[in-house]
């Protein structure tokens, strides 16, 4: 068994390697990137389209269309920014890094140097490459130089503005950059393009809203619907069962976001007994302990309900249906000729095996737990894990969308591992050797 999960741990990385590569190419490939929706917004937008793309385009210059791609790491090829995210590569530092076009004729510009008040000299030479010139009292240790030419500026420009004329033949640009390796190696996964806050740093204070709900949510499913479920397998066919059923069926029909737009619409805005948003109160600071413990109560009443909705009918039926497969077995009534009463029997036999397909989904709800739901905490305005995901989507912060991808797949198969462990925990046929 030590050496199945061993190997199941081994796996691990590499199956993160294929799910943050697909979703790295997907992200490039897909449209309406943040380089098309700030070249939008720069020529005018959509809502200008009476306008030709050519008067529009006027406002727009090469250089500025060179600072996006850096900007938002379009200016390399994607398996290169690849591996630099991995950290294999180094990359630019995006907080150290300057550019300045040399001016016509010349073969020298002035440069400031990042984050100082000094200004370094970059030369150019006809072979086409470029050096900072050493100067008495600046030390430019780290610090490179890379020269853009106009031929590659056109290019760019006719890659991301299409359809337009250059309005005037850019020079040659020098670029000022430090770069080092700062990826998911060396325990970075950069910082938000939209936010410019470490994404590591987002994910983490996120984390105690999603953990709340996911921790509320499992002690409820758990505790309520394994007890239900034995109780219904019991009293099948009875007025219980069929009453219980016909509710939790119900709430399994209707989707969370669903039911949480019209819990925020009558209980909330028309009734008035429940706040419409957040997590805490405005006040929250201010509140004695069981003030903030009513608080965060009141708040989270109408969320949890969203969250446990679905969740009751699965777990329910799924305990119902393999309790009573069991109770039917030659065993349980083998059990009861040789005089084992009928509670013991249940509990005693049938039930053990029947959680082990509830073991299986254990480890799942790992993810869950954390993760939180998407279109719940955008309906509710929680400011938790998921809220983070949708934000990162709908806004294309490539940074942070490969961020909460990379924790959400870790916390999916770490789950899967933990779910192989509950079920050789829980039936002691298994072995998995």
């Amino acid at each position: 068994m030590k050496a199945y999960f061993l190997r199941r741990l081994l796996l691990i990385p590499f199956t993160l390697l294929g799910i943050t590569a697909l979703v790295f190419a997907v992200n490039r490939l897909a449209p309406g990137g943040p380089m098309e929706q700030s070249l939008s917004s720069l020529v005018g937008g959509e809502g200008q389209a009476k306008r030709s793309r050519a008067e529009s385009g006027f406002s727009l210059s090469a250089s500025q269309v060179l600072e996006l791609e850096e900007k938002f790491g379009r200016d390399k090829h994607a398996f290169r920014s690849y591996l630099e995210w991995l950290g294999v590569l180094p990359r630019d530092i995006a907080s150290k890094k300057a550019g300045k076009e040399f001016p016509a004729g010349k073969m020298r510009v002035e440069v400031a140097v990042p984050g100082t008040v000094k200004v370094a000299t970059i030369e150019r030479d006809e072979s086409g490459g470029a050096r900072i010139v050493p100067e008495p009292g600046l030390d430019m240790a780290g610090w490179q130089v890379r020269l853009r030419t106009p031929e590659e500026q056109a290019a760019r420009w006719a890659k991301w503005v299409k359809g337009v004329e250059l309005p005037e033949k850019p020079g040659y640009r020098a670029v000022l950059y430090q770069s080092r390796r700062e990826g998911l190696l060396q325990g970075s996964l950069g910082d938000s393009t939209k936010y410019q806050d470490p994404v590591w740093t987002m994910i983490f204070q996120r984390m105690p809203v999603s953990l709340y709900f996911g921790l509320v949510s499992m002690v409820v499913i758990y505790g309520v619907c394994l007890p239900l479920g034995i109780a219904k397998a019991i009293r099948h066919r009875t007025w219980f069962d069929n009453a219980s059923s016909v509710a939790v069926f119900a709430g399994y029909a209707i989707p969370g976001y669903a039911l949480g737009s019209l819990l925020v619409v009558f209980l909330g805005a028309k009734l008035g007994w429940f706040p419409l948003r957040g997590f805490t109160g405005d006040d929250f600071d201010r509140l004695s302990f069981f003030g903030k413990v009513r608080d965060v109560v009141h708040h989270t009443a109408m969320p949890l309900v969203c969250y446990l909705i679905a969740s009751f009918a699965f777990m329910t039926m799924l305990m119902k249906n393999n309790l009573m497969d069991h109770l039917a077995a030659d065993y349980v009534r083998t059990a009861a000729a040789k005089g084992v009463s009928f509670p013991r029997a249940v509990f005693k036999h049938a039930f053990r095996n029947s959680i082990i397909p509830i073991a299986t989904t254990f480890g799942n709800n790992i993810s869950l737990l954390v993760a939180g739901s998407m279109l719940i905490e955008r309906v509710f305005d929680i400011n938790g894990f998921g809220l983070l995901q949708f934000n990162a989507i709908y806004e294309r912060d490539e940074p942070l969308i490969m961020g909460v991808v990379f924790f959400s797949a870790v916390l999916m198969l770490v789950g899967n591992v933990l779910s192989d462990l509950c079920v050789a925990l829980v039936d002691p046929r298994v072995s998995y050797k």
